[in-house]
């Protein structure tokens, strides 16, 4: 079941990046906002510092993925913007499920466990 889709617009992201809060951890930093909706908005951020356009795309599949197979444990109602860090180039799809995870927890936005 699909809950989320995309944030792209430039005023949405200007939005959650001044009302929102953030967390960052060695390869990530998400900012979040609520955004009373029954839904989330997932934007992905890749610098051009961070790598070439490969790169960035390659980051962005692999964000993109692992918010994906995990979206379900996400609590709805929020706009969640990722943006990779230049250190985040050469990982793997495993260290950047876990940064994610990770910095949902932060932001105390997945559900609990049964």
């Amino acid at each position: 079941m699909k809950f989320s889709e995309s944030l792209k617009k430039n005023r949405d992201f200007q939005t959650v990046y001044r009302k929102g809060s953030s967390r960052a951890n060695k390869y990530l930093v998400m900012y979040i906002a609520e955004n009373n909706l029954e839904r989330n908005r997932l934007g992905i951020s890749v610098s051009k510092k961070v790598g070439n356009s490969v790169v960035r795309h390659h980051l962005t599949r692999l964000l993109r993925e692992s918010y994906r197979l995990h979206e379900e444990e996400f609590k709805c109602g929020y706009d969640i913007i990722t943006v990779a860090r230049p250190t985040a180039k050469s990982i793997s799809y495993r260290e950047m499920e876990s940064a994610l995870l990770h910095l949902a927890g932060l932001h105390k936005i997945l559900t609990e466990k049964i």
